[in-house]
Formats: structure tokens, sequence, C-alpha cells
């Protein structure tokens, strides 16, 4: 069984998977966010697809560790989720997630259209790698 993670924007959503042994989570794709109905397909699609026990969905928060308004629109969507699916749900701290995708492109050079796409993918799996290091820690 794998892990899932959503890294989730107003106009996208990146998608991680973990692989069978909960050890290493790679980039999957992006769905758009809207409308939340085609999300939610697409969602049930890969839960069946990849075999997801659970998903991960990363937690914006400050610096400082508080939370903002990003928040209350992801704590919004984590709520259609639970309505909306029967996998279980946790989410986690994603601070810096985008910013390190951001980079590890830059570094490898990443340019065009699809960059943004590939940023929001890239930080999902940052995300759920993060999940997944610190279960094997525990």
């Amino acid at each position: 069984m794998r892990i899932l993670a959503l890294d989730h924007g107003t106009v996208r959503t990146g998608v991680a998977v973990s692989d069978s042994m909960q050890m290493i989570a790679q980039p999957l794709e992006v769905i758009p966010t809207e409308p939340i109905a085609a999300f939610l397909d697409r969602l049930r699609q890969l839960i069946r697809e990849q075999e997801v026990e659970l998903i991960v969905v990363g937690m914006p928060r400050n610096m400082d560790g508080s939370y903002g308004e990003a928040t209350t629109r992801v704590r919004s969507f984590v709520a259609i989720l639970k309505d909306a699916i029967t996998v279980p749900l946790e989410t986690w701290d994603e601070r810096l997630t985008s910013a390190l995708a951001e980079r590890f492109l830059s570094e490898g050079n990443v340019r065009g259209a699809k960059r943004k796409e590939r940023v929001d993918k890239t930080a999902a799996a940052l995300l759920l790698q993060s999940y997944l290091d610190s279960r094997a820690a525990s």
C-alpha cells in the first residue's frame, strides 16, 4: 500500500506518491483544484490505481509556526476531502516545500511553461518524503 501527498493550491494541487515500502516519495502529477468535483473524481481514481491507504495533506504554517490565511483554505479543503473519500487523512507541516522545490528545479535548469506544475508536484514529493522520514525515525 502507498501513501499519497497533496500540496493544495488555489489553482493546482501537486500530487506525490510513496513506493510500496513507504520509504521513497516521487512526484506524480498536478490536478486542477477547481472544479472540485473533477478534482475529487481524479483523486478517487488515483487512490484506486495507486492502492493508497493514507493521504497526507500539506498544512501551511508561517515560519514562526503560527497559522495564516492559507491554513483556513487548506482546512476547508481537508473537510471536503473527509466527506468525499474513505481513505484516512493526515496533515503535515509544509513549510518551505515550495521554496525548496523552486530551488531544486532552478539548480536543475528546469524552465518553461510547465515549471509551475513541476514545482507543485515536487513540493508534494518533498512534503511526503519529510513525512516518510519522520515515520522511519520513530
